[in-house]
């Protein structure tokens, strides 16, 4: 499952003038969370952004991740290409498309359910379903990080991204979304009509805390026969320290991120849901 929809995010200026004087959120990751063996969890994301300041050329990046990465195998590679359109007066407009090089390349657990993407402004992991558990994808994603930090080199880390998409099947026909999510979306007063689809996107500031949480929920439609509709919880925790952060920083940023993610996604669904994951 892919989504490429870019968190809009707030200036820190903005963001700290959104909170005005708000308690500061205290961050408990010592807090023990329930374990639910069925999670809905379809992908897990860690996304930290840094330019590299290493050559970025496609032959060489391949070699040194093959290298050091152990196993995964070569995906394929992606090219970045601008494009823009030129009118002209008299003439029709003209489309022009141009070459900007190699902007990573993308490896491959065996099993298909892991996937590392080397780009030349960060990187990527990304475990898909059946997820494991959250040390699993802790320590395996700070473990490929570690070697796109000493391939690429950047100068600092412009962003850090956990994210959470988790999907949740329900009976299609007139689903009761109140029996999932909490608060559910509601029809305006006085009309007593069914979704057949929704989406809703919030993005929440944390008083005295530098991240900033993206929740999308919306409805995906069976993606095979005989499937119900599939209920989308979208949780990405995102922050931007623009610094250089060693192992234990950047350790202890994921570790509040994940505690973030969760106290979403256990607030955002109802008990009789997770009934449906233990």
């Amino acid at each position: 499952m892919k989504w490429n929809q870019e968190a809009p995010g707030l200036s820190r200026e903005r963001n700290e003038a959104a909170m005005g004087d708000l308690p500061k959120l205290e961050i408990n990751v010592n807090e023990r969370f329930e374990h639910l063996p069925r999670a809905p969890i379809v992908e897990a994301v860690i996304d930290i952004r840094g330019r590299a300041t290493q050559p970025w050329e496609e032959k060489a990046i391949r070699s040194q991740v093959e290298c050091k990465l152990e196993g995964y195998k070569y995906l394929d590679s992606q090219k970045t290409i601008e494009q823009s359109l030129k009118f002209g007066k008299g003439t029709p407009p003209r489309v022009t498309f141009r070459d900007l090089g190699l902007k990573g390349v993308r490896f491959q657990s065996p099993d298909k359910k892991q996937i590392a993407q080397f780009n030349r402004d960060g990187f990527v992991f990304s475990r898909l379903e059946p997820y494991q558990d959250w040390e699993h994808v802790f320590s395996e994603g700070l473990r490929v990080w570690r070697i796109c930090k000493e391939i690429a080199q950047p100068a600092e880390i412009e962003r850090i991204g956990l994210r959470f998409i988790n999907r949740i099947e329900i009976a299609a026909g007139n689903p009761r979304l109140e029996d999932y999510l909490n608060p559910a979306p509601q029809v305006p007063r006085d009309l007593d009509l069914p979704f057949s689809s929704f989406v809703h996107q919030d993005v929440l500031a944390v008083p005295g805390q530098p991240y900033q949480i993206k929740l999308i929920r919306t409805i995906q439609p069976p993606t095979r026969p005989q499937a119900g509709i599939g209920l989308i919880l979208d949780i990405d925790v995102m922050t931007s320290p623009r610094a250089q952060l060693n192992d234990a920083q950047l350790q202890d940023h994921l570790i509040s991120m994940r505690w973030l993610k969760n106290k979403m996604f256990f607030g955002s669904i109802t008990q009789k849901a997770l009934e449906n994951f233990r």
